[in-house]
């Protein structure tokens, strides 16, 4: 029977096949697979396979003159900006034996090249292994290029993550403007939904097959039959080619297990992700915490406090820090789990539970305390530890979350969280009480610096945010008659975050992509003000993403005298459509997958619990980023 633990281990095997190959070598490997190798046990499993080293895949390293054999990983194509990177490497090195390990299929490389039919072999890969000799400096040395699926992270037991793909977005209405820039008037697309995969830009089929490549190999290693579902349009664009592949039609007439894959976009539900309502500890921990350099999933956790070193910013730039993936380590694995599905008051005294039983295993003189547990307290546990290597080392892990918690429960960005916390309320309550106009209007008195004081003031960021959770609220909005008002409101908002902005003395990175303009110098009005504009152009056009949808158009419960408003999860609602005996299927969960099915009701009963997979954790600033700062239709492809 498949399982969810089943797949979650499909990209352990798949490093497994690299590790056989790293004995002797120094290892050069990406960010993104960099980042899928952190849950799966990180630098050590190469260096306990035999490698050497293990550095970044930058152009600015090189092999030592007695490293001979070098092994490459990387997560894109075999040329453009990542063939220049090896040729770099290569070049300052002494090679004799290079393998390079790519996480993009072959087929995908015939694409990049225009090749649209299938050849024998593997003549990309085979030209690509000429050119590596050739770098190295004589053609009788030794070259390899295999493609390896490497695209996933177990972050769980029942959540895998593909940071690679942590850009892949669904399209809005801007972007279906310039496609259809690009289109005769007869064949221009009325709706998102009426787009297929060869209308996108090469860069974004070619992101979109190399995923569908990736869920190919992993169903490939589970022996499994997938039945193909979808929710909004880029999702139907990427389920019906998983369900097209060609090379998947041998795969599914003899596979034993079977399961249904359902895709949905994510802007089908922003508010989930930039709302502050969610009682995860781990949201909280993402959200306080710096991100680990060069990842998307993790952060830093300062590691300072363990040492007898004074918390200065020198020393802890000195001290490398902590993480949360800790996937050699079963006791830490456990509690991890538990910060990720539990609420927040359960997984912190859960890691109260953890630090007090091995503090117990140690002997160390803990002092029990039971009722409410205080980062402090979290923090005289841990620093028990100090007082025995031995301890550190067994329980390093299970430290490192510790500290994660106690830095997050002190840290000062919780005070604005429960102040974000509350205005959503506030938001949510007047959303069945008011129009769009009166909720607006209640947004632009914080954007007013003159209105509230300096300590409860909102940064433009947060202000951001708030409108995002507003109107991605959606079909509540829709009022007769109050067009006029609600433009009008919009208007003076517009110009509210315009002046705010121009009164930004630096701008964060996320306002510098924004605007376009430098930290200190060259905002002007008018460049605020187009900023402004567009952002509201898409928050506009997010207010209508589930406009084509028949059952699942909401995500606003309103409240009665009884009940109070609340917010219905999209993919909750979905699930509920799925998993309910009584219920028909949903007939905004579109079949995909060719010829009559009943898996959507019964294929998920083959796992033994629901597999969720994502393209990243998600905190409320990097939506932002992603709806406001990023191209859709031409994703960095490493070419």
């Amino acid at each position: 029977m498949l399982t969810a633990e089943g797949l979650s281990c499909f990209p352990r095997q798949m490093w497994d096949k690299v590790l056989s190959k790293v004995k002797n070598s120094v290892v050069f490997i990406d960010d993104w697979c960099a980042e899928s190798l952190h849950w799966v046990g990180g630098a050590t499993v190469f260096l306990d396979a035999g490698a050497r080293n293990l550095k970044q895949f930058s152009s600015f390293e090189a092999g030592g003159e007695n490293e001979p054999k070098a092994v490459f990983v990387v997560s894109t194509l075999l040329k453009g900006r990542t063939a220049d990177i090896i040729k770099d490497i290569i070049s300052l090195s002494h090679f004799q034996y290079c393998i390079v390990f790519t996480a993009v299929a072959h087929s995908i490389h015939l694409l990049a090249n225009n090749v649209t039919t299938e050849l024998e072999g593997s003549p990309v890969f085979e030209q690509f292994e000429e050119k590596l000799c050739e770098w190295m400096g004589d053609m009788n040395f030794t070259a390899e290029v295999m493609y390896i699926p490497l695209s996933f992270a177990p972050v769980s037991p029942q959540l895998l993550l593909a940071p690679a793909f942590g850009d892949l977005f669904p399209l809005h209405s801007g972007d279906l403007e310039s496609i259809n820039r690009k289109r005769p008037d007869k064949k221009k697309f009325g709706h998102l939904s009426e787009i297929d995969v060869h209308s996108l830009s090469p860069d974004l089929q070619i992101e979109i097959k190399s995923l569908v490549s990736a869920l190919n190999s992993m169903f490939e290693f589970t022996n499994t039959r997938e039945e193909c579902f979808a929710v909004g349009p880029l999702s139907r664009i990427i389920a019906g080619d998983l369900a097209n592949y060609p090379q998947a039609k041998n795969r599914r007439k003899i596979a034993p297990n079977k399961a249904s894959i359902v895709f949905i976009d994510r802007n089908l539900d922003l508010a989930g992700a930039v709302g502050h309502h969610g009682d995860s500890l781990v949201e909280k921990i993402l959200s306080a915490l710096q991100p680990l350099t060069g990842h998307r999933n993790d952060i830093q956790v300062d590691m300072v406090e363990l040492t007898g070193l004074p918390p200065t910013p020198e020393n802890r730039r000195m001290v490398a820090p902590g993480c949360l993936a800790q996937p050699q380590d079963s006791a830490a694995r456990a509690l991890w789990d538990a910060m990720l599905t539990w609420k927040q008051k359960e997984a912190v005294m859960e890691v109260r539970r953890h630090l007090v039983e091995a503090a117990s295993k140690e002997k160390l003189p803990i002092k029990m305390s039971l009722g409410r547990v205080t980062a402090e307290q979290l923090s005289s546990y841990v620093q028990l530890f100090k007082s025995s290597q031995e301890a550190l080392d067994r329980h390093w892990g299970l430290l490192q979350l510790a500290l994660a918690t106690t830095q997050t429960l002190r840290h000062p960005t919780l005070a604005r969280w429960d102040a974000c916390l509350a205005f959503e309320r506030l938001l949510l309550q007047a959303l069945g009480d008011s129009d769009r106009t009166a909720v607006l209007k209640q947004v632009s008195s914080l954007a007013d610096p003159a209105a509230t004081e300096t300590q409860d003031r909102f940064s433009l960021e947060e202000l951001l945010v708030l409108l995002v959770y507003v109107y991605a609220m959606g079909q509540w909005a829709e009022q007769k008659g109050k067009k006029g008002a609600e433009q009008q409101v919009e208007h003076e908002l517009i110009g509210a975050l315009t002046l705010a902005l121009s009164r930004e003395t630096e701008l964060s990175p996320l306002l510098q992509k924004l605007t376009g303009c430098p930290p200190t110098a060259g905002l002007t009005a008018q460049k605020a003000r187009i900023a402004m504009e567009r952002v509201f152009g898409v928050l506009r056009d997010l207010g209508h993403a589930r406009d084509h949808l028949k059952q699942l158009r909401s995500i606003y419960q309103g409240g009665d005298g009884v009940h109070q408003a609340t917010y219905r999860p999209f993919l909750k609602q979905v699930l509920e459509d799925i998993y309910h005996p009584d219920r028909p299927d949903c007939v905004d969960i579109e079949h995909m997958s060719s010829g009559l099915t009943d898996l959507l009701k019964t294929g998920f009963s083959m796992f033994l619990k629901v597999l969720i997979m994502s393209t990243r954790l998600l905190r409320p600033s990097d939506i932002l980023e992603l709806l406001f700062t990023t191209d859709h239709l031409h994703p960095d492809i490493g070419v």
